[in-house]
């Protein structure tokens, strides 16, 4: 018995690893574009609104530390 080539038994493994993954994605279940359209936007206004208001505390953290330790 000859036994197989380290090349070929990794080429071997290498062919079922992407086919185990083709395999795979075959069962996942997709988002619909109006789910993926509706998500996105949601995401959007959440950063929007968490931008807006971490913005509004940074100025107002500096506006405070500046009236009380410099004075103005």
């Amino acid at each position: 018995m000859t036994q197989p080539t380290t090349a070929k038994r990794k080429g071997f493994r290498l062919f079922n690893y992407f086919s185990e993954i083709f395999n795979e994605l075959k069962k996942v279940v997709w988002l619909t574009r109006r789910e993926i359209v509706y998500l996105t936007g949601m995401v959007l206004i959440v950063t929007i609104i968490a931008g807006i208001v971490l913005g509004a505390l940074d100025f107002g953290f500096s506006e405070l530390v500046s009236r009380i330790f410099i004075g103005n």
